[in-house]
């Protein structure tokens, strides 16, 4: 993901065929929905 992110001008997070953030690498990067969409939910107690 590093290379990508640094080789990127833009980068879109999609999940379940829509897309959710279309923005530059660093604003995706630090995005809590892409935490979310790759490690799993956000509930507590809830491991990914």
């Amino acid at each position: 993901m590093d290379v990508v992110f640094a080789l990127a001008d833009r980068v879109v997070l999609m999940a379940g065929g829509r897309v959710v953030l279309d923005d530059r690498p660093e604003v995706v990067r630090d995005a809590p929905q892409t935490r979310e969409i790759y490690l799993g939910g956000s509930r507590t107690g809830e491991r990914a």
